[in-house]
């Protein structure tokens, strides 16, 4: 790109100014003099020869060790034939290497090697413990290696952050969850079924799984096992409670629900040791993820996991006191204390591409030494293009270490020095680096600044005081008040809403009745008279057959003409009024009054019977009645506290509107409250 611009600029009359940073502002000398001396001689990688790096903090001490490379070993099939094919065996050079990067990591935290540390920003520097959040171990490729150190550290009870991608569908721990959560979805899936009893969830051995299915009279597995409920009285339990749950519960839900009350995790772990963790969390979180962008179902979370190859990735930088693994490319602008890279073998570079374009034009890759001239040539610049893109990779690996560097091999390492380790090696001896004893073997010590300090003890460190918690988080929360229910006067006050001996509709009938005359009075009142009839006709399009509206619209235009009524249903009068107000005993009344006719005089509140058999007196008004206007009198009273309160009941039968006396409705009141406070 720097080419590309100066050939650019040059037709301005302003060529490109080239300048370069030389200064390093992260790693120590000794690594920066190692890396010089790597590149000196690699132009074509895009290392400049006066392209030299100058430590930004030069007092810092740094520090570079080349390990001795482990021989290759072949992976003998020594174990049982039912061992898998693919299994490394001990004393293979991977597994070799992937003990001694744990055990060294283990022995520097535990013998409490130092590091240097800088105090501030004021260029001095003290010595401190290494700590696992230090190390970070870079790896060429997702290789046996890359696994292997992973599944060495937890072995070592190290604390380490896992791999930074993670094929989700790969993980034994996701796979035995997903096939128990597809029987759930699908309990005909006899595969399923079978995979989740044989798994760690509920631990079936072979035995136990073949005499059920191999036995069996029914179709289904599932119904076999529930036929002999007596002999797996435990396994049913748990399968009946994730079935009642499964329609219900959103899939993060469930899947916790299998890991933390059915004891799922526990189980996963002790049989899969503590890396499937990291499989477990990350179908969680994926769980959670599609809950964010679909409706959460448990089908859909099935599908969405089968039809998505998903690999997630992870961000390393925030890894915490933990030991991070990770590839060199994915490394790319992260840094560490200390650096590992343990593979560092040969690696040949091939070319897999069906086509070469050289020069415009597509050449077939064919393998084989008789090639074409031009197919030659093209090769053979891909080689070299490819060969320097595995040198500003070994760059970005070397250049992440901020103070220690370290350096192993395992497996073959070439006779063409072209492996990282013979690079490493090569550069290390020009750069006169001192021979070392690691304990296990014989390798090479590069070394600047005071590593001899002691280093700090832990207790100066500022340590997090504990917070004095108030009292009531001590104590058990008060119980939860729940809210009285409200109160509806028309229904929830007692008392009988007819007199005795009513024979008038049956009270589904008699209910549907009273809310059409109810409708229609609300409605039509304010309409001229010619204009009734087909506004009913709309009101009650859904509700009575034609025989019904007849009736109906003749009792309301009597109630509508009468004129003893026309200040019931006058412009002044408010019609369905909703009312609230508190009742004595902390409920309160909600209701709907069905005319409020508000006057210099007074307060008057009028409601709607249709009742077939009407009283003769207020005082044979039934005692439901009664309540129901008592209750309005009372809410009235405290939105008017200065107004007189009356109220009335307007039986549409026979048009006649009857005043309850002061005094009733007192009593009806007194009857609710002593009612309320029992």
């Amino acid at each position: 790109m720097k080419d590309q611009f100066s050939q650019r600029l040059q037709a301005t009359g302003q060529p490109l100014v080239s300048s370069s940073l030389e200064y390093s502002f992260r790693s120590a000398e000794a690594i920066l003099r190692l890396v010089d001396e790597v590149f000196a001689r690699r132009h074509n990688s895009g290392f400049p020869a006066d392209n030299r790096h100058r430590a930004f903090k030069g007092e810092m001490p740094g520090r570079v060790d080349l390990w001795p490379a482990i021989s290759p070993t072949k992976n003998e099939q020594s174990g049982d034939w039912f061992d898998p094919v693919d299994q490394v065996s001990q004393d293979h050079h991977t597994k070799q290497m992937a003990h001694r990067v744990a055990s060294q990591i283990k022995q520097m935290i535990d013998s409490r090697t130092a590091i240097p540390k800088e105090i501030g920003n004021s260029g001095t520097y003290e010595m401190h413990p290494v700590q696992a959040g230090d190390f970070l171990i870079l790896v060429q490729r997702r290789s046996d290696l890359f696994g292997e150190i992973i599944q060495a550290c937890k072995a070592m009870g190290l604390p380490i952050a896992g791999a930074d991608r993670l094929k989700l569908g790969a993980e034994l721990a996701v796979r035995d969850l997903a096939a128990l959560m597809s029987f759930l979805a699908v309990p005909e899936d006899c595969l399923s079924l079978a995979i989740s009893l044989k798994s760690p969830l509920f631990g079936w051995d072979e035995q136990a799984l073949f005499d059920l299915a191999h036995k069996r009279q029914e179709k289904y597995l599932w119904q076999a096992l529930r036929a002999r409920r007596g002999d797996f009285g435990a396994t049913l339990a748990v399968l009946d409670d994730l079935r009642a749950k499964a329609d219900f519960l959103r899939p993060f839900d469930l899947i916790e629900r299998i890991l933390t009350r059915h004891n799922g995790r526990k189980n996963l772990l002790a049989r899969l040791g503590p890396e499937a963790e990291d499989g477990i969390n990350a179908f969680l979180a994926q769980a959670l993820a599609y809950e964010r962008t679909a409706v959460p179902s448990l089908f859909g979370f099935l599908q969405w996991m089968e039809t998505d190859d998903l690999e997630i990735k992870r961000q390393m930088d925030a890894a915490g006191q933990r030991i991070r693994v990770m590839t060199v490319h994915g490394a790319k602008g992260l840094e560490a204390p200390i650096v590992i890279l343990p593979d560092t073998a040969q690696r040949n570079v091939n070319l897999r591409e069906a086509f070469l374009v050289e020069n415009g034009h597509a050449l077939w890759n064919m393998p084989g030494a008789a090639l074409p001239r031009a197919l030659a040539e093209a090769r053979q610049a891909h080689l070299m293009a490819e060969q320097a893109e595995r040198d500003r990779l070994l760059y970005v690996a070397l250049t992440r270490a901020e103070k220690w560097l370290i350096v192993g091999a395992a497996g073959e390492l070439g006779q063409d020095g072209e492996s990282w380790y013979h690079k490493t090696a090569a550069a290390m001896q020009h750069c006169n680096a001192a021979p070392h004893s690691f304990g296990f073997g014989q390798g090479l010590r590069l070394e600047t600044g005071n590593w001899s300090a002691t280093a700090v003890p832990p207790s100066h460190t500022a340590r997090a005081q504990p917070v004095a918690l108030p009292a009531l988080f001590q104590q058990p929360a008060p119980p939860c008040e729940v809210a009285k229910k409200t109160l509806s006067p028309s229904t929830d006050l007692g008392g009988a809403k007819a007199l005795p001996g009513d024979s008038g509709l049956d009270e589904e009938s008699a209910l549907r009745r009273g809310r059409q005359i109810h409708l229609l009075l609300e409605h039509l009142s304010p309409l001229p008279a010619d204009l009734r009839h087909e506004t009913a006709q709309a009101l009650l399009a859904s509700g009575p057959d034609a025989a019904e509206l007849p009736s109906l619209l003749a009792e309301v235009t009597r109630l509508l003409d009468a004129p003893s009524l026309a200040h019931v249903f006058g412009n002044a009068a408010l019609a369905e009024v909703s009312i609230t107000a508190p009742l004595d005993g902390g409920r309160r009344l909600h209701g709907t009054i069905d005319r409020l006719i508000v006057s210099d005089s007074g307060i008057l509140a009028v409601d709607f019977k249709t009742n077939a058999t009407v009283p003769h007196t207020a005082q044979s008004i039934p005692q439901g009645l009664v309540r129901q206007m008592a209750a309005y009198a009372h809410a009235l009273a405290q939105v008017y506290p200065t107004q007189p309160i009356s109220c009335a009941i307007l039986w549409t039968t026979t048009a006649q509107l009857m005043p309850l006396p002061a005094n009733m409705l007192a009593d009806a009141l007194a009857d609710i409250l002593a009612q309320d406070g029992a």
